[in-house]
């Protein structure tokens, strides 16, 4: 009986072809689309599920509002992990991680910069399980002079050879360093993406007893059974009692006074809630973080693109009902009972939703590299099959064909045999409301997406041509330039000057886009702690290298002597020191360890974007002390050449490390690459969702068309035209698209705006985005629709009436 339903079924199939089509194709999209989106939101959940024991750790992080400055770190200071361990019972273990930045290994003669660094514990291992390939994990740091490598990384340096024993040279800490262990390749779904691993001990600052300092993620082992939230209500306590001394000593007032006029504490966040729940300030992140939000945003699109195919699919089966009639009627005639009749059209339904998704899986096969790319991952179609997997698409696809195959199944098999005979059914008016809820649902959908792409895409232009206020092009950055030394940075400094295609050159570790040092500092005026203001170490060629605009004052010099003591504000510090109408000569106090140490106002600059513009401008101090990479302005002349002489004399100062260079522009785009990438993927997904509901429209404006075909007939011959014809099909339609309009802009109106909520610096919503969005919605309908229909119109009339 099973094979005569799949027998039956694979003919009706093949017999109407194109609805077979419409209906596979769709369903095709939807499936690969919801599967492929459902690939990436399983990736963004399963960060850190890789560690047996992620439900039992946790990171301290930092959170707080001192004087108006909003504090969120997820970095704190050397001695919380230790004093978390030793007052705590729920803590079994502590254990502090920090990064090396801009590490350098070399080994034999060969230097190795391409690598991720940090400084831990010796007991990390004993939190984060990792898989060692060889040494042993509990004594693979205890030696001060040991060193830990993954497998990727013990290639590079050793080849297939055994590293255990051979020992590297660490530049960052001048000394020569023996492999203990290697690890295999971490994850990729773990914020801990690091290549070497050296003793904590290397770190100087890591047996500070200073609270008010900080630079260590720290993690804690809880007991099982821990509740986070008792735990967290016991920090305020241990604050007090370790950090009450040294608030009164840093700011002048008691701890309880402090926290009477702001709010400072410290907070348990769960290991898995750090990829997708973390709004620290990214310098205090290990690695760069997910945003739940893509993740709700990406889920619902999967679920509206298969809600959307399925719709079709039972819209377009009962539409063409009467296709089926006389079918139906002769099927009950002969005896079919009405549970037969559910069980073929199911039959057909499992056909076409399996057939559809073998096309999905073909689909995601050919597409998932691209994807991979945009979306920045490394997702394989092989990693997911499993037994498992493989009976959870079973269900899926039987899940699909109940869902989009049961409400036509029941309505055909409901028909009355002499009235299906006879080809007279009556369309009832709860059929017809329900396909055009069903249209009306699909355009709320695609008119939604159309929105929201035209938002992304604005605010992305807004970014790329906001005034910043300092020049991002001809800029290149040196980076690694300082590992020359001091001496000879200077001397490569004069000789690259000698070239006329570079305008000036700057010394200083600090870049307002991409990789950069950043240095906050503690801020009194008379004798009164303000807050914490980011401080600039620079020469006196860093205003004129950038295009930053002195508005007061002068900049730095070098014809004069003591301009240690000596600073440049933006509007912003000057604005929070209350310096007024006379900023210059004003003095003000950093923190220091010792005493702190007054400056002397000498300058004001307009304040410009020196971070990310999902933040406001934060107070800055331009100090005078040259360091680190060199920053190249050149002119508008052959970049190339000017690199390529940059690189030569590199060779004669540096030639143990390779040249690099990034450009400004470049990395000031790469801040918001992640947007811009996400932004793609929506406007991919949009393109897709709509052209699957304007299957769906073209199904039913084809059915439409067949079943108004003697009346189109008839209305040529009474002298109606194309355009009539064409506005009669259609109106009922556009209706549709306009109601569905109504609902999808309020929606598209609160999403965005949350979505825009991100940045500090973002675009309006205004009335042309929506009056864009629905032309586009309303286009690409009317295409839809005028396609059938004009061939409709244009069609011969006696064809229709010659048979009666």
């Amino acid at each position: 009986m099973l094979k005569n339903y799949f027998k039956i079924a694979w003919r009706n199939l093949k017999k109407d072809k194109s609805l077979f089509f419409l209906n596979s194709s769709g369903l095709a999209i939807g499936i690969a689309s919801c599967l492929m989106i459902s690939l990436y939101v399983w990736d963004e959940l399963s960060y850190e599920q890789s560690f047996d024991n992620a439900d039992r750790i946790a990171r301290v992080v930092l959170r707080g509002n001192v004087n108006g400055e909003e504090l969120k770190e997820a970095m704190v200071a050397a001695p919380v992990a230790k004093s978390f361990k030793a007052d705590f019972p729920q803590v079994k273990n502590a254990t502090r991680l920090s990064m090396v930045y801009n590490p350098q290994v070399q080994y034999k003669n060969t230097s190795y910069e391409e690598l991720k660094a940090a400084f831990v514990d010796p007991n990390f291992f004993e939190i984060f399980h990792l898989n060692f390939l060889k040494g042993n994990p509990e004594t693979a740091l205890e030696n001060r002079n040991s060193i830990v490598l993954t497998a990727s990384e013990a290639k590079k340096y050793f080849g297939t050879g055994n590293p255990i024993g051979k020992r590297v040279y660490f530049q960052d800490i001048e000394e020569a360093l023996e492999v203990t262990a290697v690890l295999e390749d971490l994850p990729q779904n773990t914020h801990l993406q690091f290549d070497v691993f050296i003793p904590m001990q290397h770190n100087t600052r890591s047996t500070s007893n200073s609270w008010v300092t900080s630079g260590f993620a720290t993690y804690l082992e809880l007991q099982p059974e821990t509740d986070l939230a008792q735990l967290e209500a016991q920090i305020p306590a241990l604050l007090e009692k370790y950090i009450g001394d040294q608030v009164k000593q840093a700011i002048g007032i008691s701890y309880e006074e402090f926290q009477q006029n702001n709010k400072l504490g410290l907070f348990l966040q769960p290991l898995t809630d750090i990829h997708l729940h973390s709004d620290f300030s990214p310098n205090t992140e290990l690695s760069p973080t997910g945003d739940i939000k893509y993740v709700y945003i990406f889920s619902a699109i999967a679920l509206f693109m298969l809600l959307i195919a399925c719709v079709n699919f039972m819209n377009l089966a009962t539409a063409t009902a009467t296709k089926r009639s006389r079918e139906v009627g002769i099927r009950k005639v002969l005896g079919s009972a009405k549970k037969q009749l559910i069980t073929q059209f199911l039959t057909e339904s499992i056909l076409t939703t399996t057939f559809a998704t073998l096309l999905a899986i073909g689909i995601i096969v050919l597409l998932l590299p691209a994807f991979n790319t945009l979306a920045g991952k490394e997702l394989a179609l092989l990693d997911f099959i499993s037994v498992q997997n493989v009976l959870l698409l079973v269900v899926f696809i039987m899940g699909i064909s109940l869902f989009a195959g049961a409400y036509p199944a029941f309505v055909l098999s409901g028909f009355k045999p002499l009235a299906a005979i006879t080809n007279k059914i009556t369309r009832s008016g709860r059929s017809t409301s329900l396909r055009s809820g069903m249209v009306i649902f699909q355009f709320v959908i695609s008119a939604s997406l159309i929105l929201a792409t035209i938002v992304v895409y604005k605010q992305m232009q807004f970014i790329q041509h906001k005034k910043l206020g300092y020049e991002k092009g001809q800029v290149i950055v040196l980076r690694d330039a300082y590992k020359m030394g001091s001496e000879r940075v200077n001397a490569y400094k004069e000789e690259l000057l000698q070239n006329p295609g570079i305008a000036s050159i700057s010394r200083s570790a600090f870049v307002p886009a991409g990789e950069t040092d950043n240095h906050l500092r503690g801020i009194f005026k008379n004798n009164t702690y303000l807050r914490k203001f980011f401080f600039y170490d620079v020469d006196e060629q860093y205003i004129p290298t950038l295009g930053l605009e002195l508005i007061e004052g002068r900049n730095f010099s070098t014809e004069l002597k003591n301009e240690s003591d000596k600073v440049i504000l933006n509007e912003q510090a000057a604005k929070i020191l209350g310096l007024g109408e006379n900023p210059i000569g004003a003095t003000f106090e950093r923190a220091a360890d010792t005493e702190n140490e007054r400056l002397t106002v000498i300058g004001i600059i307009k304040d410009f974007h020196f971070k990310s513009l999902h933040s406001e401008i934060d107070p800055l101090v331009l100090a005078y002390n040259p360091y680190g990479g060199l920053i190249v302005k050149t002119k508008n002349a052959d970049v190339a050449g000017v690199l390529d002489f940059a690189e030569e004399k590199w060779a004669t100062f540096n030639p143990e490390q390779a040249f690099t260079y990034s450009f400004l522009e470049d990395s000031f785009e790469e801040t918001y690459r992640k947007e811009e990438k996400k932004g793609v993927i929506l406007s991919i997904f949009t393109m897709l969702t709509i052209f699957v509901a304007c299957l769906g429209l073209f199904g039913l404006i084809t059915f439409a068309t067949e079943q108004r075909f003697k009346e189109i007939g008839i209305r040529k011959v009474l002298g109606a035209s194309v355009t009539e014809i064409v506005g009669l099909l259609a109106k009922d339609f556009i209706k549709l698209v306009a109601i569905a309009f109504l609902i999808a802009f309020p929606i598209g109106y609160y999403l965005m705006q949350k979505w825009l909520q991100d940045f500090a610096y973002r675009v309006d919503l205004e009335l042309g985005q929506f009056v864009l969005a629905a032309c586009i919605t309303l286009f690409i309908a009317m295409a839809t629709i005028s396609f059938k229909s004009i061939k409709a119109a244009l069609q011969n009339p006696t064809q229709s009436l010659k048979t009666e």
